[in-house]
């Protein structure tokens, strides 16, 4: 049903033979083109994006940080390949203790804020 076909890697250049039984395990899989590439240059494109630096775009599979996405448990984080501005802060009273807090958003007044050592002690 299949046979050996050649094909030149996109990449490198150099021949490279899709065997019948792979042709076979791409049918099996869906795929329906034959593949671009030969296995060393898809082995070196697969680790780079694993890696994360897969050319100037901070790679694929990176980590992105998020909300404690970045081991640290703090908000932002992290990879994506770009530089992320710092924090917009705002002062707040703390509804306990009274003292000045810096939160991460804008109080609006309709719930009470509390500083980090009063909300720990509620939580």
């Amino acid at each position: 049903m299949y046979e050996d076909k050649t094909i030149v890697c996109a990449d490198c250049g150099q021949e490279f033979t899709f065997t019948a039984s792979e042709q076979a395990f791409y049918a099996e899989k869906g795929f329906t083109d034959s593949p671009k590439r030969c296995k060393p240059c898809r082995q070196s494109r697969k680790s780079q994006r694993n890696s994360g630096g897969y050319g100037d775009s901070g790679g694929y599979g990176s980590s992105s940080g998020g909300y404690g996405g970045n081991g640290g448990g703090s908000y932002g984080g992290g990879g994506g390949g770009y530089d992320r501005p710092p924090r917009q802060m705002y002062d707040a009273t703390c509804a306990d203790c009274g003292r000045t807090a810096q939160v991460p958003f804008q109080p609006t007044g309709s719930r009470p804020v509390y500083c980090n050592d009063c909300f720990r002690a509620r939580r």
